[in-house]
C-alpha cells in the first residue's frame, strides 16, 4: 500500500463532509483535485512545500459548514493552488489559472474581478496570501465559486486606498465609506482595526456581492456591536451574546483578533449584511471544550447539533481532547443573504496542535498541553 497522500487525505474528509451537506461529492471531488493541483499527490510524510495560511498547520485547504434555517447545511472549502515551485507570485498564477480553468467549465463571470485585478496584481506580494478561492456546495446546485483578494498585498498602508478604489469601480463607493465610518475605531485604521480580506462573488446581477472583512486586534463586544451597527439586521444583544457564547464568558479578546465582515450589494448605500468571526481555537483548552461551546451557539440559534457531530466526526482523525484547532472559528451571519451560524474546520493535514494547558475532563482524565501558541489565521 501506497503512502497517504494530501489528496487522500482531505478527499476523504471532503467525502465524509458531502453526506452531512446532502451533496453529490462526485464534483467536489473533482474540484478538490483541481484545486490542490501538484500539492495533492504528494505524501503526508512531507513536510508542506509552503507555509500556506489558510491553516495553522499550512494545509492549503480548510473546510467549513454553514447553517442555514429551514435546508441542509452548506459545505465550503477554502484553498490556494501552489506553484511550482511554491511562492507568493507562483501561487498567485496557480490559483488564477485554477480559477480561469472553472470559468470555461462552468461558465462563471469573471467581469467584476476583472475590472479590479490590476489593482491586486504585483510581481512581490506582501502580507499572508495573494489569491485565495472559495467553493461552495448546496444540496441540489452547482457549485457556487468565490474569490479571495489581500487588500494588503501592496502593504498595510496602502490597503484603504486600494479596496477604496476597487469599490468606486464597482458602484459601492458609499457603501465602503459607512462601514469605515463605523467599523474603525478612532485612529486605529491600519493599526488594531485592519482590511484583510476583499472577497468577490464570480456572478453578474443584483445577487452578486462584495465582502469586505475587518479584522479587529485587541476588540471587545462593544466595539463589534459599534462596527456591526450599519447594517439594518445586525442585532447588538445578538452579537454581544454571541461573542460572549463562543468566547467562554469574555469580553475582551486580546489574543486572537475578532473579525467582521460586511456584505455589499448594488444599490445599496450601506452594507447590507454582516458577519462576527470569534477564532475559538485562541480561547478553548482542546477541541473538546470547543466542541461544547459551538453546540450551545447553535442551540442558542435553533438549530440541532447532531450534524455538527457528523461534521466533526467527518474530519477529525483523533479525539477531540487530544488537540485545539480543528475548529478553528464559528461565526454568526446577520442580514442578506441567509442568515445563521458557520463552523470552520480544519484539515489537520500536517500537524495537530497540542491542547493549551492541563486540565481534568468530566471522567477524571488529565489533558495535557503548552501553556500558549502563536496560531495563523483568517475567518
Amino acid at each position: 500500500m501506497g503512502e497517504v497522500s494530501l489528496a487522500d487525505h482531505v478527499g476523504g474528509q471532503l467525502r465524509r463532509l458531502c453526506e452531512v451537506a446532502r451533496t453529490d461529492p462526485a464534483g467536489p471531488l473533482e474540484l478538490l483535485r483541481d484545486l490542490l493541483g501538484s500539492a495533492g499527490p504528494r505524501p503526508l510524510s512531507a513536510p508542506p512545500t509552503w507555509p500556506s495560511n489558510i491553516a495553522d498547520d499550512h494545509t492549503p485547504v480548510e473546510f467549513s459548514l454553514a447553517f442555514n434555517e429551514a435546508e441542509p447545511p452548506t459545505l465550503r472549502i477554502l484553498g490556494e493552488t501552489l506553484g511550482t515551485p511554491p511562492g507568493g507570485p507562483a501561487n498567485m498564477s496557480a490559483t488564477q489559472r485554477f480559477l480561469d480553468t472553472q470559468a470555461r467549465r462552468a461558465g462563471l463571470s469573471t467581469s467584476r474581478l476583472d475590472s479590479v485585478r490590476d489593482l491586486f496584481a504585483t510581481e512581490d506580494p506582501q502580507g499572508a496570501f495573494g489569491l485565495w478561492c472559495s467553493l461552495v456546495f448546496r444540496s441540489g446546485r452547482r457549485p457556487e465559486f468565490k474569490v479571495y483578494l489581500n487588500p494588503e498585498l501592496n502593504g498595510v498602508e496602502r490597503a484603504p486606498a486600494l479596496v477604496s478604489e476597487a469599490l468606486r469601480r464597482l458602484g459601492l463607493g458609499t457603501s465602503y465609506q459607512a462601514m469605515l465610518d463605523h467599523g474603525i475605531r478612532p485612529g486605529e485604521l491600519g493599526r488594531r482595526d485592519r482590511l484583510t480580506f476583499f472577497a468577490l462573488d464570480l456572478l453578474d446581477g443584483p445577487q452578486a456581492r462584495v465582502k469586505l472583512y475587518l479584522t479587529h486586534h485587541d476588540a471587545d463586544g462593544w466595539d463589534v456591536i459599534r462596527a456591526a451597527s450599519v447594517v439594518d439586521d445586525a442585532d447588538p444583544t445578538a452579537i454581544a451574546e454571541f461573542c460572549a457564547l463562543a468566547g467562554g464568558g469574555r469580553s475582551r479578546f486580546d489574543g486572537l483578533p475578532l473579525v467582521g465582515s460586511y456584505t455589499l450589494t448594488e444599490g445599496a448605500d450601506r452594507p447590507v449584511g454582516y458577519s462576527i468571526y470569534v477564532p475559538i481555537r485562541g480561547y478553548v483548552d482542546d477541541d473538546e471544550q470547543a466542541r461544547d461551546r459551538v453546540a450551545t451557539v447553535l442551540a442558542r440559534y435553533g438549530f440541532d447539533s447532531t450534524e455538527l457531530d457528523r461534521a466533526l466526526d467527518a474530519v477529525a482523525h483523533r479525539p477531540l481532547r487530544d488537540g485545539v484547532g480543528l475548529i478553528p472559528h464559528v461565526s454568526l451571519r446577520l442580514g442578506a443573504p441567509r442568515p445563521g451560524v458557520t463552523v470552520y474546520l480544519s484539515a489537520e493535514a500536517y500537524q495537530v496542535s497540542p491542547p493549551l494547558r492541563r486540565r481534568v475532563t468530566a471522567d477524571g482524565t488529565a489533558v495535557a498541553g503548552p501553556a500558549g501558541r502563536s496560531p495563523a489565521g483568517h475567518p
